[in-house]
């Protein structure tokens, strides 16, 4: 069982919060843990599917939430874990942008001094619809006009989320790394086909790269997920792998280290954003300095926790929930004494009472209520 690195304070509301990143502060500290960009879409999503939508039939769901997609699934899976998390996104001046900045900066406590709002640009939006564990969704949006970035941006940090794009460079990635960002790159499906590692040239600036198992398959020309991370460790000095339901397997080429941690088999409502939140997890436990399996095993329960609640990033959990699950499998009669020393690090970790500190916002069916004319 490692020591406690984590402290309970509150933020700008006062609420109760866990820093994993406690012990690790300085003055000469970056301002921001986290920076990242992308855009946030308005995502609606229907659960309780009995099956996918069938073309000139209607489909009633039996579960419906509203919340802020997209970039802001991994931007609010890292803030609801404690880290300073900085997003630069537009936001449209309809009432959709209006919802979603208002929940990233006042609901999550997110810096979006980076962000900016265009005028007369609507909101993009995704309509999710989960049904037997799978979800087809439907987007629509606009690019938003181009705009030079703020001499001061990408802002300092101490890491850095960058979403990988086919053939295409990112000219902030190399930016953040020059400032001393430790960079954490996923990707994803190649629409070209080419799955050619040479068409990512970011690759070159990341600490880290987290592919799912067909796509680390696809790029290494292996026919195994965890052939494919050892393949990937001549591109990248980690690499981590999801394999879905089996769990995830890594490998770090400085220390020779590997490891692969099961899944944590749950009931899920709506799968949205679980990748999101397996990388802030992941992300999280790396800058606390945590062994690779404890940052697998993190990783893997906060998404395992997300999918049991509606939308991307307001289905995050917080150090509240993830406290109240340690707190419960402990008491649970018949565990498996190896499986929860697995889990033992979040001994240190987890507030110590059983009640939820404060109240996370989750998905709901509408927007809008409780406004004032």
């Amino acid at each position: 069982m490692i020591a406690s690195t984590a402290s309970i304070g509150e933020d700008h509301h006062n609420r109760p919060r866990v820093d994993p990143l406690a012990a690790l502060r300085t003055p000469d500290d970056p301002p921001w843990d986290v920076y990242l960009t992308g855009t946030v879409f308005l995502d609606i999503i229907f659960t309780g599917l009995d099956s996918a939508p069938v073309r000139g039939t209607e489909s009633w769901a039996r579960g419906m939430g509203s919340s802020p997609g997209g970039v802001a699934n991994m931007a609010t899976a890292l803030a609801r874990l404690g880290l300073r998390t900085s997003l630069a996104a537009a936001f449209g001046d309809d009432h959709y942008g209006e919802y979603c900045w208002d929940a990233l900066e006042r609901g999550e406590g997110i810096d979006l001094a980076p962000s900016r709002t265009v005028p007369g640009w609507h909101s993009p939006v995704t309509v999710s619809m989960a049904y037997e564990g799978e979800r087809t969704m439907v987007s629509h949006g606009h690019e938003p006009p181009p705009e030079e970035p703020a001499p001061d941006c990408p802002p300092r940090a101490r890491a850095a989320i960058a979403s990988l794009t086919p053939g295409r460079r990112a000219p902030w990635i190399a930016q953040a790394a020059s400032k001393g960002a430790r960079i954490f790159g996923d990707v994803g499906w190649d629409d070209t086909g080419a799955w050619d590692l040479a068409g990512l040239p970011d690759l070159e600036h990341c600490e880290a790269f987290l592919p799912n198992a067909e796509e680390a398959m696809r790029y290494t020309g292996t026919d195994c997920p965890r052939a494919a991370a050892h393949a990937l460790t001549a591109h990248v000095p980690l690499a981590v792998v999801t394999l879905g339901a089996e769990g995830a397997y890594a490998v770090d080429r400085r220390t020779g280290e590997t490891a692969e941690v099961p899944a944590i088999a749950v009931e899920a409502l709506d799968p949205t954003g679980a990748g999101d939140v397996f990388v802030a997890g992941f992300v999280t436990g790396t800058l606390a300095g945590w062994p690779l399996a404890d940052r697998l095993a993190f990783a893997g329960l906060t998404a395992a926790l997300s999918v049991q609640e509606f939308g991307g990033s307001l289905s995050a959990p917080g150090w509240s929930e993830i406290g109240a699950w340690w707190r419960k499998v402990q008491s649970l009669e018949g565990q498996d004494p190896t499986a929860l020393r697995r889990y033992g690090f979040l001994a240190g970790l987890v507030p110590e009472d059983s009640t939820r500190p404060w109240p996370l916002r989750r998905a709901v069916p509408t927007i809008g209520f409780g406004r004032s004319a």
